[in-house]
């Protein structure tokens, strides 16, 4: 991930909060900056808290990781994270997403998830997870 990702990242954690389908106009300046491969993978992330937000009682995610348990695979606009992680209260949980973008990568299109199961706290060092 490149610097400029990182950046983005924590900028996107403070606004993931938004309604689903919306962005921040600064978020997507921000995600411009990106390159496309990054731009989708962040915006999939944002729309994954977003929905988690608002459809999952109890949960409110601050973070999100497509890549955790396992590589992300994407092919054209379409993004499969069958190992993604998103942390809530402190806690860590299994995710998986299937997002589909627009050519810009900004606009969602299509997105399914299923939340998974809670991640053991000795689990974390191992999967390089924090608080």
């Amino acid at each position: 991930m490149t610097m400029t990702a990182r950046i983005v990242l924590l900028t996107i954690a403070s606004f993931a909060a938004l309604p689903a389908h919306a962005i921040d106009s600064r978020i997507a300046r921000q995600l411009d900056a990106l390159t496309p491969e990054e731009r989708r993978e962040q915006r999939c992330d944002i729309e994954a808290m977003n929905r988690i937000a608002k459809e999952e009682a109890g949960f409110k995610p601050d973070k999100v990781i497509a890549y955790t348990f396992g590589d992300t695979i994407e092919k054209g606009d379409l993004i499969r994270a069958p190992g993604a992680v998103f942390r809530s209260g402190g806690d860590w949980y299994r995710l998986k997403y299937k997002c589909q973008t627009a050519n810009d990568g900004l606009a969602i299109t299509t997105f399914d998830y299923k939340v998974g199961s809670k991640i053991p706290r000795d689990q974390w060092p191992e999967y390089y997870l924090y608080d």
